[in-house]
Parts: C-alpha cells; sequence; structure tokens
C-alpha cells in the first residue's frame, strides 16, 4: 500500500510540476484553458441536472432542473464563443471572492476569545485578501495573468511538495522492510 501512495505522490507531483512550468511559460493560454475548463464543467454540470430532472416523479423539479441545465448549457458556450469576456467575468468573481473573504476574516478576528496572534493573523490574511481583491477589480486583464502566474506557482510548490513526499514515503517503506524482515526471519528460525 506505501508503494502505491508513494508512486501515487510522485506521479501528482511531477504532474503538478509540468502544469506549473506550463502555466508560468504560458499564462495566456493557461487563462485560456481555465476558461475551457469552465465550459466543460458547466457542460458537466447540464448533464447532471438533465439527468435530475428525467430522474425526477413531478413536473414541478423537472421544469426547474432542465432551466437549470440549460443555463448551464449557455454559460459553456457562451465561454467558449467569448473566452476573453469570460476570462475578465472569472477574474471579477475572484476579486468578489477575495473581497468578502477577506472582510469575513476581519470579523472573525474579533470574535470572543481569540488570542492576539491568532487575531493578528487573521486581520492581516483579510486585508491581505482585500488588497489581492482590489487589485483584481482595477486592473482585471492584468489580474487574469497574476492568476494564472499564481496558479502556476502553486503547482510548482505543491508539486514539489507532493514529490518530495512520495520520495520520502517510499524511503520510509524502505526502513521499515528493513526493519520487519530481520524479525521475519529470527521468527521462522
Amino acid at each position: 500500500m506505501l508503494k502505491s501512495l508513494s508512486t501515487s505522490l510522485i506521479l501528482r507531483g511531477l504532474l503538478a510540476v509540468a502544469i506549473g512550468v506550463v502555466a508560468l511559460a504560458w499564462p495566456g493560454v493557461t487563462v485560456l484553458a481555465l476558461v475551457v475548463v469552465f465550459a466543460v464543467y458547466a457542460f458537466i454540470g447540464a448533464g447532471f441536472q438533465a439527468m435530475q430532472a428525467f430522474s425526477s416523479r413531478t413536473a414541478g423539479p423537472v421544469v426547474g432542473h432542465l432551466l437549470l441545465g440549460l443555463v448551464n448549457i449557455a454559460a459553456g458556450v457562451l465561454a467558449l464563443a467569448w473566452p476573453v469576456p469570460t476570462a475578465l467575468v472569472l477574474v471579477l468573481l475572484v476579486a468578489s471572492w477575495a473581497v468578502v473573504t477577506g472582510v469575513l476574516e476581519v470579523f472573525a478576528a474579533f470574535r470572543r476569545n481569540e488570542e492576539a496572534g491568532t487575531r493578528a493573523m487573521y486581520v492581516f490574511g483579510g486585508l491581505v485578501s482585500m488588497a489581492f481583491g482590489a487589485v483584481l477589480f482595477a486592473r482585471p486583464g492584468m489580474g487574469a495573468i497574476s492568476l494564472a502566474l499564481l496558479f502556476g506557482l502553486f503547482n510548482l510548490i505543491g508539486g514539489s511538495w507532493l514529490f518530495v513526499r512520495g520520495i520520502e514515503l517510499r524511503e520510509a517503506r524502505t526502513q521499515l522492510r528493513s526493519l520487519v524482515s530481520p524479525t521475519e526471519t529470527k521468527a521462522a528460525a
């Protein structure tokens, strides 16, 4: 089991590093690829809505699920037909998410019984998140490229971490096997 887990970590790490390198080398292509992934996600969502509609026993949910499916199909088609505006909208959604998350983190800092260090980290994280959202709102075109670069860095760092953990797990398995093997031979004698 440890061998398959370590192999999985190593392969996932290598894949993430490769994706990170591609995202850093071609951020514009990465943004368009994310738009395509969004479109595919919308089409898959439409399929699930249709499945739910046709598995319903009453007419009310059928109509609602079919309408949601049509909205998903429209979103996917629009994303593929106009990828640049879609990328802009996705950046603005991320910006909105960052600002709302930042505000909530600042409010969370002032919950009862928070220690000063925890409170400071919440406030700091919230302010950074709000600043990030404000920058994305101010320059959404550059924000799309910045998001692609951050995506690349995240994959590069995360992939490297997964790769190293896989190697360490493989070494631990080898050490564990060498510790267990002598005991098995003594027990057999």
